[in-house]
């Protein structure tokens, strides 16, 4: 575990940014036709050939096939071990989270990274002190903007998401990015793989006052804690503490409003504001 806050640069990023954009013109395609092919936005392709972010597993194994690039793809990203745009101690988390077949999130603190818009995530960021410099604001953003496709990747992941009432109340942002978050939450309801179930303000019985929480499952079926804390991350093994974090995950799952009468919350409050 590493305190810090600051991502670290890397050269293999932009190598292999550059490795795919010499196999998307030699297959003669645009960003926006690979990008189609992938499964991916344009946003997310533009962003790994300028070496912004890193390739997850499975959009090199999309590249690969799609290209045609004789498994050149799969050898240089097994040298991207560094990921612009994610602070040092949230690293491992992230190659976890994009391995997952299932991933129970607790939130109380902010709307969870992956169903965020990218004004909500540029205001949560700018109203942390110390303010990050411009490039460092655009890379955060782009690194989070990655993440999100997995909530859309195939084979798909299971998720589940608990989130506090109170940080929708908040309106970080103001009510223009509130309005836009409450939208995009109302859209992610409709993924089929996404379940989301608001705690309300009013709730006399709580399992979660620990504070938040994530539980992946990996492809093996083994079922991981990771706890977050102001600058740590910390990765919980198959443990006592792990037992005790699904036993509450999942009184929480009984505590929360149910999906079907979250998003009618959600859709009362975009209605007032």
């Amino acid at each position: 575990m590493v305190n810090s806050t600051e991502p670290e640069a890397t050269g293999s990023l932009r190598a292999f940014g550059a490795a795919l954009k010499v196999f998307r013109e030699r297959a003669l395609l645009t960003q926006e036709q690979l990008a189609e092919r992938l499964s991916y936005s344009h946003a997310s392709v533009a962003s790994v050939e300028q070496g912004r972010c890193m390739p997850t597993a499975h959009f090199v194994e999309r590249a690969e096939e799609a290209l045609d690039s004789f498994g050149v793809l799969r050898a240089v990203a097994r040298h991207v071990g560094r990921q612009r745009g994610l602070a040092v101690w949230f690293r491992e988390w992230a190659q976890l989270e994009e391995t997952a077949v299932g991933l129970c999130t607790y939130e109380c603190r902010v709307v969870p990274g992956l169903l965020q818009t990218e004004a909500y995530t540029r205001a949560v960021m700018l109203n942390v002190p110390p303010p990050p410099t411009e490039e460092q604001l655009e890379q955060r953003i782009a690194a989070r903007r990655a993440r999100q496709e997995l909530l859309r990747r195939e084979p798909p992941t299971a998720f589940s998401f608990i989130v506090e009432e109170s940080v929708l109340l908040r309106h970080t942002g103001g009510e223009e990015v509130t309005r836009e978050l409450a939208d995009h939450l109302l859209a992610c309801t409709e993924l089929w793989n996404v379940e989301l179930q608001i705690m309300p303000l009013r709730q006399p019985h709580h399992a979660g006052t620990d504070g938040p929480m994530r539980l992946p499952e990996t492809p093996e079926h083994q079922w991981l804690g990771y706890s977050e804390g102001q600058q740590t991350g910390q990765l919980i093994p198959g443990s006592d503490d792990l037992s005790l974090m699904q036993m509450r995950y999942a009184k929480m799952r009984s505590q929360a409003l149910s999906p079907a009468d979250s998003a009618e919350l959600l859709t009362r409050m975009r209605g007032v504001l």
